[in-house]
């Protein structure tokens, strides 16, 4: 039932129906194009927290990471033009992963759009910039819009694919006074598969020798860790998690393989399905498999079946929905009745393989064992560009959906820090540690100051070596000479004090354990240099492609 006849502001408008969505948080950075509706959350500070961090560009991160982590939305506010321009990064990067963001965005002056008469902060077409990098936008035109507005915004948010979606508001819409209509909180829309199409798909599965899931970031994001684990279970299916969606089924699970392991199940199958995943791998070709594969495709977007990929069965609906359809299908199915223990077996040995080639990873592995000792399982890593970050891909094991942050394919450096804070700010009983290079620290370090203030629980750990390491190995490695890559550090021990956060330098994987220890007893936020040397080479083990990508053993790769 909508509620209204009341006459407010636009901003107060805008605040009220945030309420009513849920919204708790509120990630922004004021300036005068929003003066009015940062007034209305002043009125309202009690029924929301407004969290300013120190850049633009935080703001979206913050949000990324408060949204999944949360499980709600994450929303964030920036000024017209330049601010807007700052936190496209972000947007970018929730794009990418499929998180759930609202990006309100300020305007100039209403009458003003589109004329470009060089008015504060104005940049031509801001709409159609944030289109590009949104699922969803919309933009008020008067004050009365704005509930309407707010709402369908948040029900395309929760229906369909999850990606951000976006909201611009001029000022004079903010400042204006109008009868108001409110809504409440906005149920979304999930769209099941086709009964014709799931009967195929369990066909398909059930009379597989060998069938593999390959599960992505849209698992995550649909909420379908329980129905992924259950047909796993009825299959006795291998399932891969692609980055994005580490986590989903457990890596204690026995049939839980990574991208590294997972190669060695792809090798083998005769049936793939390829549940809320691109399915390419990073060059953009199809994800490797066997050569008499079938596949089946399960995505709330059917373009995730289209070429390069091989043909397939398309199942286009809601990701969670379609599994636990199959999983219904399948429990009832006879052919299911009899032991199947070859996925298991396979799998066990899929994984001791990749466990063997990871100890190789020195001293990446220990570091990242010294990481997973120390975090409970339901402690959240937000994992940067730098080289533990990318050997963590593989080498990480993870138990619990939404505690594995990446970028993913942004690969967007500085986001590491602010993603961290968002996470923190919106689960406070939860240990979050963040990894950094000396590189991408330098992007964001100033959101120290925003942990500092807001009292964040947070463990930031720097690994140094003094250069943009990546680049470094790969010009060395192409020009057999490097060039632009070495860097000019602070004095982090002094960059930490100046911000008034704990400081503590580190040169060993067991030094970084006592010091995790001890920062994740407190609940002060603490930033860890780590001094490292140059490390080895972790892509082979990321990307199969890689003429040095590790040879699978042929006996455990046979169809």
């Amino acid at each position: 039932m909508r509620e209204g006849g009341l006459r407010l502001t636009g901003g107060r408008a805008l605040v009220r129906q945030l309420v009513a969505e849920g919204v708790s948080d509120v990630f922004a950075v004021p300036g005068v194009q929003l003066d009015w509706a940062v007034d209305a959350m002043r009125e309202a500070r009690k029924q929301v927290r407004l969290i300013v961090p120190r850049h633009e560009q935080a703001t979206s991160y913050t949000a990324d990471g408060y949204a999944r982590t949360t499980g709600r939305e994450g929303v964030c506010m920036v000024v017209p033009g330049p601010g807007v321009l700052n936190a496209l990064a972000g947007l970018a990067t929730a794009y990418a992963v499929n998180s759930r963001v609202v990006f309100i965005a300020g305007q100039i002056p209403s009458g003003a759009i589109g004329r470009g008469l060089g008015l504060l902060h104005e940049i031509p077409d801001q709409s159609g910039i944030l289109s590009s990098l949104t699922k969803w936008s919309g933009i008020a035109r008067s004050a009365a819009e704005v509930p309407a507005l707010v709402h369908e915004a948040f029900v395309q948010l929760r229906s369909g694919r999850s990606r951000p979606v976006a909201i611009e508001i001029p000022p004079d819409v903010l400042q204006d006074v109008a009868p108001m209509v409110f809504h409440p909180r906005a149920i979304g829309h999930a769209s099941p598969v086709g009964l014709v199409p799931l009967q195929q798909a369990a066909d398909m599965l059930a009379a597989a020798r060998n069938p593999v899931i390959v599960a992505g970031g849209g698992v995550a994001a649909a909420g379908g860790a329980a129905a992924l684990r259950r047909l796993a279970e009825l299959l006795q299916a291998p399932a891969i998690m692609a980055a994005g969606s580490r986590g989903v089924l457990s890596d204690r699970h026995p049939l839980a393989l990574s991208s590294l392991s997972g190669r060695i199940a792809l090798a083998g199958a005769d049936v793939v399905l390829a549940a809320g995943s691109r399915f390419l791998d990073a060059r953009g070709a199809p994800t490797h498999a066997s050569a008499d594969c079938r596949f089946i495709y399960l995505n709330i977007d059917a373009s995730a079946a289209d070429p390069p990929r091989s043909p397939g069965l398309v199942l286009q609906g809601d990701t969670a929905l379609g599994l636990a359809a199959l999983g219904d299908l399948l429990a009832a199915d006879p052919r299911l009745g009899a032991p199947r223990e070859a996925g298991m077996i396979l799998a066990a040995a899929a994984r001791r393989w990749a466990t063997a080639r990871t100890a190789e990873l020195k001293p990446q592995g220990a570091y990242l064992d010294v990481l997973r000792d120390v975090l409970p399982d339901d402690g959240i890593l937000v994992s940067e560009l730098t080289q533990v970050g990318y050997a963590s891909e593989v080498a990480y094991p993870v138990y619990e959906v939404g505690t594995y942050l990446t970028p993913g394919y942004q690969r967007t450096f500085g986001y590491e820090l602010p993603t961290a804070i968002g996470a923190a700010l919106g689960n406070p009983s939860r240990r979050v540690v963040s990894i950094n290079g000396d590189g991408g620290f330098g992007w964001n370090l100033q959101e120290l100051a925003t942990a500092a203030r807001y009292r964040v629980p947070l463990t930031v750990s720097v690994f140094v070596d003094g250069k943009f390491g990546n680049v470094h190995r790969i010009q060395a490695a192409e020009f057999g000479q490097t060039y632009a890559t070495e860097l000019h550090n602070p004095d982090l021990m002094l960059l930490a004090q100046a911000f008034g956060v704990v400081g503590r330098r580190v040169e060993q994987p067991a030094q970084l354990a006592d010091a995790l220890r001890e920062t994740l007893a407190t609940n002060d936020c603490t930033l860890i240099e780590v001094r490292v040397e140059e490390m080895p080479n972790p892509w082979p083990l990321i990307h199969a492609f890689l003429p040095n990508a590790p040879p699978l053993p042929p006996e455990l790769t046979a169809g």
